[in-house]
């Protein structure tokens, strides 16, 4: 086990870990008001809607490589704890190839991309076109983005979050001064907004390989032998692939929720998506403990130290039990003034209003979800969380197709804290067998 892996497993070295995630997630929805606010500025309605629709359309193609993430996390997490450096290398190497290989295939595909996006989530003529000059600019950054999440997964396991955050304020940072220059200063429209995340992108994989020189300090990023191994492309393959099934299973489960939402009227449906950014609050928030679970749970895995990995199970679900806590408090608290912050219409904040427990009880509710996730991702037992989601899913489905019909919206509601539920408490039953394993291979 390297040094660093076995400094002594304290709150406050989950804490380090921990907070930087959270204040670099803190930085997105900033960036994302800045995106709207500059747009807004030139008066119009179409130019809005096509940065929205333009970003959301990317953002979704690139995350079916959101797997190389957490699958680089888990995987170079067990070679630091296992001591391999060389591994450790080679892993990033293999990241950033398949994201130059996913960004071209996007850049050579995207006619054919655009066109089924927009079949599907059709626009108006004049949103339309503005929103293909925007993606036609952003997707020659696809390489970059999708290479920057190996960069984040390996900084991740490498405990060095801090890293993680300064690489998000170079960006957010840089993309938000470029808005401004770009589109209130020269002009250049939605066509700016695209340019200035391009740049922001390419500058932040150059930074990211800065704050990775580590691996490439050595040879082993050059050793081709060990970049390609089979047994070890075979590994990395299954971990990814069974990442990918899984953030599959739990997108479309969130979109299922707002289509059915979308059938109990536009209210209910407004409503529905100004509670689900309490959700993306809590998941910005415990997102910080699970990483720091992926990377300590890695490196016990790897360094065969059972009794670690149960520690850092513990630690990290304390942290994660009281930010949930605090959370519902909060929401509880203060989650009529956000309602209110999120929305003018008075039908809209009144139906949010009559919702809101939901909303404040999902934290409690789907805490031990995402902690396991994270303790699964760090010890790579990602067939074992792809059938969990899977059964999951089923739970989910007989819930939804239970309580939809009597409860109307609460049932709706009430489902989605089954498939919460039933995440924590399949993972937690399986995760005996994850600690037995440890030591054994």
């Amino acid at each position: 086990m390297s040094p660093q892996a076995d400094a002594p497993l304290t709150h406050r070295r989950i804490f380090r870990i921990a907070a930087p995630i959270v204040l670099s997630n803190a930085t997105f929805p900033i960036l994302g008001a800045v995106d709207t606010g500059v747009v807004g500025q030139m008066g119009l309605a179409a130019p809005i809607g096509a940065v929205g629709v333009g970003a959301i359309i990317l953002s979704t193609l690139y995350w079916t490589f959101g797997f190389l993430r957490m699958g680089t996390t888990g995987l170079v997490a067990q070679a630091r704890g296992a001591g391999d450096a060389a591994e450790a290398g080679a892993l990033l190497m293999r990241g950033l190839m398949i994201g130059a290989a996913g960004g071209a295939l996007f850049i050579l595909s995207q006619v054919l991309l655009f066109r089924g996006a927009f079949a599907l989530a059709p626009a108006s003529d004049e949103v339309e076109t503005l929103a293909r000059a925007y993606m036609s600019i952003r997707i020659q950054g696809a390489p970059a983005t999708i290479a920057l999440y190996a960069v984040t997964g390996w900084l991740i396991a490498q405990e060095r979050t801090t890293g993680v955050l300064i690489l998000q304020l170079w960006m957010n940072g840089l993309n938000i001064l470029l808005d401004v220059v770009f589109v209130l200063g020269f002009g250049w429209g939605v066509e700016g907004v695209a340019l200035a995340t391009l740049v922001a992108e390419w500058t932040g994989l150059a930074l990211g390989l800065w704050l990775c020189r580590a691996a490439f300090a050595g040879r082993q990023w050059r050793n081709l032998g060990r970049v390609f191994d089979p047994s070890r492309l075979r590994r990395m393959l299954a971990v990814n692939t069974d990442l990918m099934i899984r953030s599959v299973l739990l997108t479309l489960s969130f979109a299922a929720f707002l289509f059915l939402g979308a059938g109990l009227g536009d209210v209910t449906l407004a409503a529905n998506q100004v509670l689900l950014q309490f959700l993306q609050i809590t998941a910005f928030a415990l997102d910080g403990f699970a990483f720091a679970a992926e990377a300590l749970v890695g490196a016990a895995v790897g360094a065969g130290a059972r009794g670690r990995l149960r520690r850092v199970a513990v630690m990290t679900a304390q942290w994660a039990a009281g930010a949930a806590l605090a959370l519902g408090v909060l929401f509880f608290a203060l989650g009529p003034v956000l309602i209110d912050l999120m929305s003018t219409a008075p039908e809209v904040r009144l139906t949010a209003r009559a919702y809101l427990f939901w909303a404040a009880l999902a934290p409690a509710i789907g805490a031990a979800a995402w902690m396991l996730d994270g303790i699964y991702i760090g010890a790579t037992w990602t067939r074992e969380m792809r059938r969990m989601m899977v059964l999951s899913v089923v739970v989910y489905a007989g819930a939804t197709a239970v309580l939809l019909p009597v409860f109307g919206n609460h049932g709706l509601w009430g489902a989605l804290m089954v498939l919460n539920a039933a995440r924590g408490v399949t993972l937690g039953w399986r995760y005996p067998g994850l600690e037995a394993g440890v030591g054994r291979r």
